[in-house]
């Protein structure tokens, strides 16, 4: 079947791919960048120009030398205008005064006895004064001044040829009549033949002509050529500026290059460095200050790759002694719990003394099993092995459990528990959401444990939400509060704000290190906020599906001001 003919923007556009294509294979940036601009892709020039220094520095430098390149131009046009013509202008004036005074001396010969016969002698005397000189680029003008005697006249206007000026501003005239046989002087423009506007400079004075009286003698010089060749020049200049600004910027493009091009190098080379390729170096070149740049840089980034070789084979081992310790701690401890136990559970028929001591056994007993179940989970997610399990939960449910939990160490202190949960839309009791059950709740024990611990007897308030992407529980206390230096460590492992305050629960120093592990893991968010006095909130923000995208947003607010984020990992 025959395909109709491409129209004409389908072959353009064809024709523009094409050449994008060859133009994006080539080594120069500036290629490649018309590249994109034939396909309508790339950055904005908004973009360009805050993203590129040497486009920066070349638009600038170019701005800059254009503006001084036209100062001196236009001042360079207003000098040669100005001397062109004052030299005009002194060559006319001298001449006007020559032709006035021989005009005037032959007005005075005239033998006419009639206007008539002085109006004939008197064109002929225009003809001739026309040709004073050494060019023929002048005019002459007879005009008759206002209120003059009809009766004597020998015409209002008497000129020495067709081609020339009939008129003189109005200004002029009545300056010449003002000053008599002195010269005045003005510029004039006058329309040609060909319609375009021709430069005229007009010297006049008063003449006495027989039987006519007063008349104005206008001598009127053409400035065309002058205009001509100020025009020339003013084409000479703007060629000359056009092609120095132009070479400017390709010089300015080419030295700025040399210079940007090295750092841009060193830009690339630290963010794949940044990415993990540690082994990414700059190319020395010369012994010059740019080479020197390189490679001091490169012995930043060996020193940088020692360092940090020997921090993670340190990390290494420190997390594999954990482990191992973890786990090989196991057996010794279930040996002293089983005795422990068996003490225990005889320490009535024990001295006092005895018997306080195997309770303190049995104590501190439970202590070490929590810190050791903590350090193995700790090791597993140094590890990358842990791992969720998924299911379908109230979370409003797991925080009334986490707060029953903490209600006897809570009338110990003295703080009331108060659990507010508010359904999520579309469901009339609960928040539920897809969450590691074990998980959730080991961190909502830890939180409300620590608020009741800090709350400092004064109430607890415990706060569960949900909207359609997320589920959040906020726990809050009106406690010892927190410093903004504390609040940015509260996450650290084995971190505690005051390490002389005793602890009332016994807690190991890694509830809410992994609290924040297990928020990550469930690509969620744990934020803390206090301030000194006035109590501290933490807020748990989990997606309620494994396919939610949780944004920056949360169902409930976090107060108060200060905010420290464990932020999901990249």
């Amino acid at each position: 079947m025959l395909q109709p003919p491409a129209s004409a923007r389908e072959r353009w556009r064809r024709r523009r791919e094409a050449l994008a294509s060859r133009l994006s294979a080539a080594p120069s940036s500036v290629l490649r960048f018309l590249a994109g601009v034939l396909r309508g892709s790339g950055p904005s020039p908004r973009q360009r120009w805050r993203r590129s220094l040497q486009l920066r520095v070349v638009t600038t430098t170019t701005l800059l030398t254009l503006l001084a390149v036209a100062l001196a131009g236009a001042y360079l046009a207003g000098r040669i205008s100005d001397q062109l013509f004052d030299s005009r202008r002194d060559q006319a004036l001298a001449e006007a005064v020559r032709g006035a005074q021989d005009a005037q001396t032959r007005f005075d010969q005239f033998t006419g006895a009639t206007p008539y016969e002085v109006q004939l002698q008197a064109q002929t005397l225009l003809g001739q004064l026309e040709g004073v000189g050494p060019d023929r680029d002048r005019r002459v003008l007879l005009l008759q001044p206002p209120g003059a005697d009809p009766s004597s006249s020998i015409g209002t206007t008497l000129y020495s040829a067709a081609d020339g000026p009939r008129t003189v501003p109005a200004a002029l005239r009545a300056a010449v009549r003002a000053g008599g046989s002195t010269q005045q002087y003005q510029s004039v423009g006058v329309e040609g033949a060909d319609g375009r506007q021709r430069p005229w400079l007009a010297v006049g004075s008063v003449v006495r002509v027989p039987i006519a009286g007063d008349y104005e003698l206008y001598f009127l010089f053409d400035l065309s050529r002058e205009q001509a060749t100020l025009d020339a020049v003013q084409r000479t200049l703007l060629v000359g500026a056009s092609v120095l600004v132009l070479l400017v910027g390709v010089v300015t493009a080419v030295v700025v290059r040399g210079v940007v091009e090295p750092v841009r190098t060193a830009a690339a080379v630290a963010s794949r460095m940044g990415d993990g390729h540690l082994g990414e170096r700059m190319r020395v070149k010369g012994e010059d200050d740019l080479a020197r740049l390189a490679a001091s840089f490169n012995a930043m980034a060996d020193s940088l790759q020692h360092q940090i070789t020997e921090l993670e084979q340190l990390g290494t081992l420190q997390q594999r002694f954990v482990s191992d310790v973890s786990h090989e701690l196991r057996t010794p401890l279930t040996t002293i719990r089983m005795a422990g136990e068996v003490l225990h559970d005889a320490r009535d028929g024990f001295p006092p003394a005895v018997r306080r001591s195997a309770e303190l056994l049995a104590t501190q007993l439970d202590r070490f099993e929590d810190l050791l179940a903590d350090l193995l989970e700790i090791s597993r997610y140094d590890a990358g092995a842990a791992a969720l399990d998924l299911e379908r939960v109230d979370v409003g449910a797991l925080a009334r459990r986490a707060a029953e939990a903490a209600l006897p160490l809570a009338d110990r202190t003295g703080s009331q528990l108060r659990v507010v949960v508010r359904p999520a839309p579309g469901e009339e009791e609960g928040c539920f959401a897809e969450v590691d059950r074990r998980r959730v709740e080991r961190v909502l024990r830890n939180l409300v444990t620590n608020a009741v611990e800090h709350g400092e007897g004064r109430p607890v308030e415990v706060d569960v939400a949900a909207d359609e992407v997320a589920v959040a529980v906020r726990v809050r206390d009106h406690g010892v509060g927190l410093a903004p230096a504390d609040a940015a460590r509260v996450f650290d492992r084995f971190w505690r704000a005051d390490p002389a305050r005793a602890r009332t629960t016994g807690g190991t120093g890694l509830g809410l290190a992994i609290s924040r592990e297990d928020a990550l893991l469930h690509r969620g968010r744990l934020e803390v906020a206090g301030r000194p006095g006035d109590g501290a909130t933490f807020l748990l923000t989990l997606p309620r599906s494994r396919d939610a995208e949780l944004g920056s947003g949360s169902p409930l607010p976090l107060r108060p001001m200060l905010q420290i984020t464990a932020a999901p990992r990249g």
